[in-house]
């Protein structure tokens, strides 16, 4: 796991199973709005969740505003490190202010939250504006949050993936994924205790392979002795398991990419689908010694995480727009898309293993509700099971889910119980209302507002008993057949009415046959909407997640992309109400054009295309679509590309690095149809590999995965290799590298002139300016290689070990490090905030007769004033021109980096 940024970070918002979203409205001012809504009020009232004290209590703390919360990122240690000086250098300034005669209130960290790793801060904004350590402290989170080490994030957003009970190795599904936060929490677990795994691994072999490894032995078993309960080892220690991580929009899922992308995992698959009706995946054949293949196998989770569409009126401390827009009709209509995810979810998780359900919305329709109606729908109790999860976070403070409750309907009308409502129920439906069998909804777990200074939030642990096969939808959730013609006229004619009216037998025909205006069409289509356009004339839906500022979603219909149940076997012709569709079309029938890439921006990149609604190949289309995106379509994703283990390139990577035999050579792979290195190679994890190439030509859309090891750059001699480690790949290859490629540095201050200085001079005697490094990168071979900084004892050496990517060019030096990074590490390490000196500037000036202090921008950010030819592979090779955009802040700037013209 890294530890590199990768651009800004936003909190948890958003939702991920139903269509995309369209323009989002002003944000009003949380002050300014006048935070009143009868109907919101009454509704809560009525529930009766509170005592008088409580109930008052409850409300005020809604009203206010919600506190800024934050979490530490990355691996265990990288995390701690960085929270350490928050804690060391930060806090007690904070703690040393007084004001009106008290002292301020610092930032504190979660209790409930393990190791410390999130914290919050309620101290008012005026507060904050008046003292100098605030500002400090506000110019650490943001260096931090832009390096990626720190995450903003709401506190109940952060609990549901900590119940989930994730081991290395496990394969979890992000159903909604959208926007990520919550599923880097899933990358950290996945991936817990892999540092100090690989490290253990390469102590044991290392006098086989003769590298050196860092840190000493009695380290690497301290750390073990705190992992031990983490058992991955199959793949060197590696971590074997997959997130998949999904969003139904696309700009939103490559939201998720750019959020994701700093935690540099190869275990990490985003896909881009409707999650009421999510395609099963398969997996590569089984080969059997003296048997037939094993086929149509396909992936099962071990946990699913569903943190659905809601109408999210927990978050109204901090979307104000909740106390105007709340109506009883955002939680009806939302109800039977949520049941869908949730049961969907069921589906596609192992016997034993365990979905996670969770809102921001404290409806009981949306919630317990939800979570009853898909039970049933799997069977009951038996098969699924609500796990009780009280004695889980200790320090949480929460209450128990409710077993009754009532349903307000779309006029404000409540109801106790369906047997009220059945005979006109409008949009209502029977499992809106609390189940006639029993379930023990009280294992269910509800955050309110005022009982930890936090959103509003419902969480559920279903654990799955046995394999299911889920009931067809309730009849009530199902649209009335139209009467038949000819019944309509019998009936008309056995009516005595007034033959001279005519208007008589149109009243007579619509009580009999009321006009067909279908309230309940969402519900009946939702799950059949993936990739055609919204009708002309249609209406929206507007299901929300984590935003009531977000606006309504398209319809969208598909071509069927084949759903598999736990048995692997398909439904008979004419199971419309099965979970399994027949017969599955073959993926060059599939229509993957899309309604939301109609909005989004012109292409800028020159290697975008967008595919041909046939889905056929671009080479043998005889059109140039590069640059061109008709309405409607889709953005064309490049596919994925694994090479040959001996190809000529690789070899030449293996060779110039020494890699170790033992690192895996048959998981590298490329964006592009040919399926050569051209600008970029990526590499996944071996699971990763079998599910992408398991499933080309299926129509499963993927859109990211992998990590990008190794860029292709221009060099100053023939005999240097031309591709550099990507500082993304970095993490996950450095333990491999042989020392031919490695330069171990000790010392603070060496590290510190290094970032603070681009391209130092290395030939003559520049060298010795480079204090305990300058003889070894004099003499190291051109190209790149890897800085690695070790942990020491004293003022002026490390408290961490990390590692850093290095470029040896023909007369100097560089860190390859985005300036925003540059800046954050002088801030964590050193405290200082200092001006980057460029020296390839300076000696530019100085060749051309201009003196030194006349060097214009000498000592200071570069970006944009490096000379032709020093910017290199600026379009990313494979993926899109909306993912592009994200990522150059911090791409490009290292690319600019790499090379000083001489």
């Amino acid at each position: 796991m890294g530890r590199r940024g990768g651009g800004k970070r936003g909190g948890d918002r958003g939702r991920g199973g139903q269509g995309p979203r369209t323009q989002r409205p002003q944000r009003s001012d949380y002050e300014e709005l006048i935070k009143i809504n009868d109907r919101f009020e009454d509704y809560y009232n009525q529930l009766g969740l509170f005592d008088h004290v409580e109930k008052e209590n409850f409300w005020a703390t809604l009203r206010r505003e919600l506190p800024n919360s934050f979490r530490f990122t990355g691996s265990k240690g990288h995390a701690v490190a960085v929270q350490k000086i928050l804690k060391g250098r930060y806090i007690p300034e904070i703690e040393s202010i007084e004001y009106n005669g008290s002292t301020v209130e610092a930032p504190t960290p979660i209790p409930w939250f393990p190791h410390q790793l999130a914290w919050q801060m309620t101290t008012p904004k005026h507060v904050v504006r008046k003292f100098a350590p605030f500002k400090s402290f506000q110019q650490f989170l943001v260096s931090e949050t832009c390096a990626g080490n720190i995450s903003r994030q709401e506190i109940v957003s952060m609990i549901p993936p900590l119940l989930m009970d994730i081991k290395p190795g496990m394969v979890v599904l992000d159903l909604c994924a959208a926007p990520g936060s919550k599923t880097a929490q899933l990358i950290e677990m996945v991936h817990g205790g892999e540092e100090a795994r690989i490290r253990k691994v390469l102590h044991d072999i290392k006098q086989n392979d003769g590298r050196g490894v860092s840190p000493n032995g009695e380290v690497v078993n301290e750390e073990i002795e705190e992992e031990k309960e983490q058992d991955d080892w199959s793949d060197q220690g590696r971590s074997t398991g997959l997130v998949i991580a999904n969003d139904v929009d696309y700009k939103r899922a490559h939201m998720l990419i750019h959020q994701t992308k700093r935690l540099n995992s190869p275990n990490l698959l985003v896909t881009n689908h409707d999650a009421t009706m999510y395609p099963s995946i398969k997996l590569p054949s089984e080969n059997r010694s003296g048997q037939k293949p094993v086929q149509n196998k396909y992936l099962k989770f071990d946990r699913v995480l569903a943190d659905v569409p809601c109408s999210g009126d927990g978050t109204a401390r901090k979307n104000a727009n909740v106390w105007k827009d709340w109506l009883p009709g955002n939680a009806i209509g939302l109800f039977p898309t949520q049941v869908r995810i949730l049961v969907r979810a069921l589906q596609m998780t192992k016997a034993g293993g365990r979905v996670i359900y969770s809102t921001c919305s404290m409806n009981p329709v949306e919630d317990e509700a939800v979570v009853a109606a898909a039970i049933e729908r799997c069977g009951g109790p038996a098969k699924v099971h609500i796990v009780d999860c009280k004695d889980l976070l200790p320090g949480l403070m929460r209450k128990p889910g409710l077993s009754t409750w009532n349903v307000m309907e779309k006029l404000g009308s409540i109801h106790e119980s369906w047997t009220q409502v059945q005979d006109d129920p409008g949009k209502l439906v029977e499992g809106m209302f609390p189940p006639k069998v029993p379930l023990p909804l009280d294992r269910c777990m509800r955050v309110y507002p005022h009982l930890q200074d936090t959103g509003g939030f419902f969480i559920a642990v279903l654990e799955k008993k046995v394999e299911i096969r889920a009931k067809p939808e309730s009849e009530s959730q199902r649209i009335e057949p139209k009467t038949s013609i000819i019944s309509a006229v019998d009936k008309i004619n056995a009516r005595p009415t007034n033959d001279s009216l005519s208007a008589t037998k149109i009243d007579a025909l619509d009580d009999i046959a009321p006009p067909q205006i279908n309230e309940n069409a969402e519900i009946l289509t939702t799950a059949a909407r993936q990739n055609q356009e919204i009708a002309p004339n249609e209406e929206p839906v507007s299901p929300r997640k984590h935003q009531l500022d977000d606006q309504a979603d398209t319809y969208m219909s598909t071509k069927r992309i084949k759903v598999r149940d736990e048995v692997d076997e398909a439904a008979p012709r004419g199971g419309e109400d099965r979970e399994v569709h027949w017969p599955p079309p073959p993926g060059a029938q599939l229509d993957i054009s899309r309604p939301e890439a109609a909005n989004l921006p012109e292409p800028e990149s020159e290697d975008k295309t967008v595919i041909p609604a046939s889905n056929q190949s671009l080479e043998h289309t005889g059109i140039d679509y590069k640059g061109r995106r008709n309405a409607g379509q889709q953005p064309f994703e490049e596919p994925f590309k694994y090479l040959v283990t001996n190809h000529p390139e690789l070899q030449t990577i293996y060779d110039f690095y020494n890699l170790s035999p033992r690192f895996p050579r048959d998981r590298f792979m490329v964006r592009n149809a040919t399926g050569n290195p051209v600008k970029s190679i990526y590499y996944t994890s071996a699971l990763t590999r079998d599910v992408l190439t398991a499933n080309e030509a299926t129509g499963l859309k993927f859109v990211h995965c992998g990590v990008k090891m190794f860029v292709r750059q221009d060099v100053q001699r023939e005999n240097t290799c031309r591709w550099r480690i990507q500082t993304d790949g970095l993490p996950v290859i450095e333990a491999w590298v042989g020392e031919e490629r490695v330069v171990r540095l000790r010392k603070k201050s060496t590290l510190r002139g290094l970032l603070v200085e681009m391209f130092p001079k290395v030939t003559g005697d520049g060298w010795k300016e480079l204090g305990e490094i300058g003889e070894r990168v004099r003499d190291i071979d051109l190209g790149c290689c890897i800085l690695k900084i070790e942990k020491g004892i004293g003022d002026d050496a490390f408290s961490e070990r990390f590692v850093l990517p290095l470029w040896r060019s023909l007369h100097s030096l560089n860190l390859m490090l985005p300036k925003e990074d540059r800046k954050a590490m002088l801030l964590r390490l050193y405290n200082e905030i200092v001006p980057l000196q460029d020296s390839s500037k300076v000696r530019r000036e100085s060749r051309k007769g201009i003196p030194n202090g006349n060097a214009p921008n000498a000592s200071s950010d570069v970006e944009g004033q490096m000379p032709d030819g020093a910017r290199m592979d600026n379009a990313p090779d494979g993926g899109n021109d909306l993912q592009a955009n994200l990522d150059a802040t911090s791409d490009e700037e290292v690319e600019a980096d790499v090379k000083e013209v001489d």
